[in-house]
């Protein structure tokens, strides 16, 4: 244990002082702290082909991200579905699951490969940067999996940012009154920051429906991935490949804590503290995906993912604006 510990020790702690200074960097600016933790890490990349420090990084980017995003469920209770309406839950799910389909059509016609539109669907239509690495760690190896990784994180990432910005002034354009605003921006805008930045630019009730449409969302992550992570078995299973992939003990951590958030009720601050952990485990692991990560491999795949999701994004506003401006 303690050889271990001394292993992953020096990789671990360099994720996590890029990690503490993106944070430290993003919260002075009022910017993505993920984007931060990525590109600084990509800038030390380098660092990656050291022995002593490529274990800890490998953990770092593979267990604390699973820890992370397993933390999530903390956040959510089954009664967020309810609150919304079934309607609007009805247009919440249906919006992922035709934005990951749109991906995989997209993908194939790009003459990418399938597995991207899959990440690149789910990260838009679920939780940005958090949905990215979750499908990731189950989506089947590849040489380039790594880099359609990074490449996907930076792409959600950015087009939340320009969506936290540019959606308050479109639902503006299109005569949105405050709850129509919330459901839209929760609905449509990427990552959990953005969406807060949005909501509460228009008004206090608008931030909070647009936080809870948008913790609709993030539930969704666990059957999504446990779909994906059926169907990719079933595959696997098929062509003979040998032992098949289990079950992910974070999907099992993300639901066993939705489901005590749901029936007890947790102190708020066991939850603050739970959520800031889950927060910094993310930011730490994406860090170390970061410095994993090379820029002149990055720069290969092209623009075409960039394309990719653009339209995933373009979908998916066009499909909660029109459901918002309809139906509620």
């Amino acid at each position: 244990m303690i050889t271990q510990i001394r292993t992953l020790s020096p990789g671990f702690l360099l994720a996590a002082l890029v990690g503490l200074a993106a944070q430290g960097v993003g919260n002075h600016y009022d910017a993505p702290v993920m984007l931060f933790a990525l590109l600084f890490g990509i800038a030390l990349s380098f660092l990656h082909a050291r022995p002593n420090l490529q274990p800890g990084i490998d953990w770092t980017g593979r267990t604390v991200l699973r820890l992370g995003i397993g933390l999530l469920g903390i956040r959510i209770a089954f009664q967020d579905l309810f609150a919304l309406g079934w309607t609007m839950a009805a247009v919440i799910v249906s919006g992922i699951v035709t934005t990951i389909f749109l991906g995989v059509f997209l993908a194939k016609w790009m003459k990418l490969r399938t597995e991207l539109g899959i990440l690149t669907g789910g990260a838009v239509g679920i939780c940005g940067a958090s949905a990215a690495m979750a499908i990731s760690a189950v989506l089947p190896n590849h040489k380039s999996k790594e880099q359609e990784t990074v490449l996907a994180i930076i792409g959600v990432t950015a087009l939340s940012t320009a969506a936290m910005v540019l959606y308050p002034l479109l639902a503006s354009f299109f005569g949105l009154d405050e709850h129509q605003a919330g459901i839209f921006f929760g609905g449509a805008i990427h990552d959990v920051a953005q969406v807060v930045g949005a909501g509460y630019s228009v008004s206090e009730g608008t931030g909070d429906l647009a936080t809870l449409t948008k913790l609709v969302r993030v539930s969704l992550l666990v059957p999504v991935v446990m779909a994906l992570l059926f169907w990719f078995r079933k595959r696997h299973a098929e062509a003979g490949e040998g032992k098949v992939p289990g079950l992910p003990l974070f999907l099992i951590g993300f639901f066993a804590l939705m489901l005590l958030n749901s029936l007890v009720d947790i102190p708020p601050v066991l939850k603050d503290a739970t959520a800031t952990l889950s927060r910094f485990a993310l930011v730490f692991a994406i860090a170390a995906i970061g410095v994993k990560s090379h820029l002149q491999k990055l720069l290969t795949l092209g623009l075409k993912p960039v394309l990719l999701m653009t339209l995933e994004t373009l979908w998916l506003t066009g499909w909660v604006l029109l459901a918002v401006l309809y139906l509620v």
